[in-house]
């Protein structure tokens, strides 16, 4: 029996990831997507529309956008040799304010309270996440990270060329 073809009006589950592994470096640099779209020549329209997946990135800008992300291409088409944990941990601070939340939750001291943060943003999402994240061999509540030095956009100004 023939494989039923994918709807043509939904993006590729590819071109889905590309997307959010593009917001996640952007936001990860803190660049905006103006800054982003400035520095390809495009508008941050279009930044928005890669970044949901609403348009295919060409080969070419794709290349481009790695270089000013400072990244490769196999690492934003999910070719790039981190271990699995990481991949989905990368997908998921591409959504919207994961990256904002993640920050401000290192920067909680009380243990007690990152706990309760934890539970109420679960209880908020529908459910425990704990099984899912021991799953894939993630800790959940434990100490913050320690901060990684990461370069800032708004003291560079635009993102290198």
């Amino acid at each position: 029996m023939a494989r039923p073809l994918a709807d043509p009006d939904l993006p590729d589950p590819l071109d889905i990831a590309v997307g959010a592994r593009i917001r996640a470096r952007r936001r990860w640099l803190e660049f905006s997507q103006t800054q982003l779209a400035d520095a390809l020549g495009i508008t941050f329209q279009q930044v928005q529309k890669y970044e949901n997946a609403a348009n295919r990135v060409s080969a070419s800008m794709l290349v481009k956008i790695a270089a000013k992300l400072e990244t490769t291409v196999a690492a934003l088409v999910g070719e790039s040799t981190t271990s699995p944990p990481e991949r989905i941990v990368f997908t998921e601070l591409g959504a919207h304010g994961a990256s904002e939340m993640l920050a401000a939750y290192a920067e909680i001291s009380d243990s007690e309270a990152r706990r309760a943060l934890v539970t109420l943003v679960q209880s908020l999402a529908g459910g425990s996440r704990s099984s899912a994240r021991e799953g894939r061999g993630l800790q959940s509540a434990g100490p913050p990270p320690a901060r990684r030095s990461r370069p800032s956009a708004k003291s560079t100004g635009t993102p290198a060329s």
